[in-house]
């Protein structure tokens, strides 16, 4: 059972990130390609509508967080009966939140062109643009419950494989349109369309995989009573997730123009690719940190906070140090020069904040695992809303750095003072041992990579994509020496005690299994 549970974790973490690398990879080629084919303009509608249908998140109220916990919950404790309820609720209401989504498209469509800065030129293939996007999102929310039951089996390999297959030739199909003199619509139409096909592969092997029988007779009124009291408080964290990170280029866009949020978007892209890498490696805590809560075995779930955020801090630092000292040399190699100037603060603002929050990006999953978020996401609803005034404020004074600004801000106030004393109340583990036991390392060992960098790119500014890689893969190499290092003496993988708050106990001696990053906790049997 543990070797199976090793396995199962080690496909989980790395097929995350071969689809994230996959996802960067494609991106960085794309993004130029698209940009210079269609202008600044275009391009700018392109990120504004598909920023307005990131919104449509918000319809999900929490349900996709409900469907992982209670999928995970029911088969550990092999309540079948109840996982066909809740499977098919969760279906049911997806149903009905993509018809009003749908809805909500319609009404979008006939008035984008007057809501926002677009060009006369461009008016109509805005409508068209977000008709197709809306569309697609309405029909994915019910398609996107399959997705959801594989997450809550801890089949992520699954779900990444088909949407590492998907990118792939999303690229293929965008770059071959491009060439042959179409244009923004046919583009669109290839990102929004093959989404759709991805889910439905998804929905023929959750089929396979789980027996469960699929009528109305099985949607459950109590249970979705329960799916409502635990995705109210998850929906409060997704609309903050919307107000942190969705936000910023409705507001330059509405206040600034269209062109200005390619600018922005060429700085943030980055700091998000950051923050999607340790994502996809802190989704596998929730499933974890369920199951772990579900039969009492709490000092697991201690364990999954400390070495999950171990393992967060061991991938945000090194790219924060990355973005922030050859951040000029990655704007200028992959858009043009001329977007430095403009995009390059814009990604020092948001770098640091972000790679504070993420260093604790196991906490917040822990805490929706365990169903225990009711605080944190009031805390986190609080700080989007600051984030909302604070980057409206700052966006007329100081253009999109102001609109950077009022992100970095409350995100900094949250992740300092809230987070680390919040989780110490929930699990009882001292802010100190976390700051020891999760952080130490990882910071003693990205301080040689910075030390590096900053020495190269004194010597060499990197001008061209040779010099950036060769600067990259030398830092690169300076971590993973420190990284082998830590690994032979026995250092990597290892935590100490946790002494306990007003336990006056100890979990002693975490030796972790040398899988995600080495920080994945490892399944007993029950």
């Amino acid at each position: 059972m543990r070797k199976f549970e090793k396995t199962q974790i080690l496909k989980n973490v790395g097929s995350s990130w071969s689809a994230l690398a996959i996802n960067i990879a494609v991106g960085i080629f794309l993004s130029p390609f698209i940009l210079h084919r269609l202008g600044d303009a275009a391009f700018g509608v392109w990120v504004l509508i598909f920023s307005i249908t990131g919104y449509y998140g918000l319809f999900d109220l929490g349900i996709r967080s409900s469907i992982v916990r209670y999928v995970s919950k029911h088969t550990a404790t092999n309540e079948t009966g109840e996982l066909a309820k809740y499977i098919n609720t969760s279906l049911f209401t997806y149903t009905a939140i993509g018809l009003l989504a749908a809805i909500v498209t319609v009404a979008l469509t006939a008035s984008v062109d007057r809501l926002f800065k677009i060009p006369p030129a461009m008016q109509t293939q805005a409508r068209w643009l977000m008709l197709m996007a809306g569309g697609s999102v309405a029909l994915g929310f019910p398609l996107g419950v399959f997705g959801g039951i594989l997450d809550g089996l801890q089949r992520f390999y699954i779900n990444n494989w088909t949407g590492i297959l998907s990118t792939l030739l999303r690229a293929a199909l965008i770059v071959y349109v491009l060439r042959h003199g179409y244009e923004l619509l046919m583009v669109a139409g290839i990102t929004v369309g093959l989404p759709i096909l991805t889910s439905i592969l998804r929905g023929i092997v959750v089929f396979r995989l789980l027996r469960v029988p699929i009528g109305l007779q099985y949607v459950d009124r109590e249970s979705f009573k329960q799916i409502a009291h635990y995705s109210a408080t998850t929906t409060v964290v997704i609309i903050a997730a919307q107000l942190r990170f969705r936000t910023d280029a409705l507001i330059v866009g509405s206040m600034l123009s269209a062109s200005a949020v390619t600018f922005f978007n060429i700085g943030g892209r980055p700091v998000d690719y950051a923050q999607q890498l340790v994502a996809s490696l802190a989704q596998i805590f929730v499933p974890m940190s369920s199951q772990s809560e579900a039969v009492g075995k709490m000092d697991r779930v201690r364990k999954i906070y400390v070495a999950g955020n171990r393992a967060c801090a061991f991938i945000i630092l090194p790219m924060a140090a990355g973005l922030l000292i050859l951040g000029k040399s990655v704007i200028e190699v992959w858009m043009g020069f001329k977007y430095v100037a403009a995009s390059y603060p814009v990604m020092v603002i948001l770098t640091l904040p972000i790679a504070l929050f993420f260093m604790q990006g196991a906490s917040g999953r822990v805490l929706i695992g365990m169903g225990k978020h009711r605080h944190f996401a009031a805390v986190v609803f609080m700080e989007g809303i600051a984030n909302l005034i604070l980057s409206i404020v700052l966006v007329r004074p100081y253009g999109i750095a102001g609109d950077a600004m009022g992100t970095a801000i409350p995100m900094l106030l949250t992740t300092l003072w809230f987070l680390p004393r919040h989780m110490r109340k929930q699990l009882g583990v001292p802010v100190k041992t976390l700051l020891r036991e999760a952080y130490m390392l990882p910071l003693l060992l990205a301080a040689p990579l910075a030390a590096t960098l900053l020495v190269l790119q004194h010597w060499r500014f990197a001008h061209n994509l040779r010099q950036l890689a060769f600067q990259s893969l030398a830092g690169g190499a300076v971590y993973g020496a420190g990284l082998l290092w830590a690994y032979r003496s026995n250092r990597l993988f290892h935590v100490g005690d946790l002494k306990l708050i007003g336990e006056g106990a100890t979990t002693e001696g975490l030796e972790l299994p040398p899988i995600a990053a080495g920080y994945a906790s490892e399944k007993e049997e029950v």
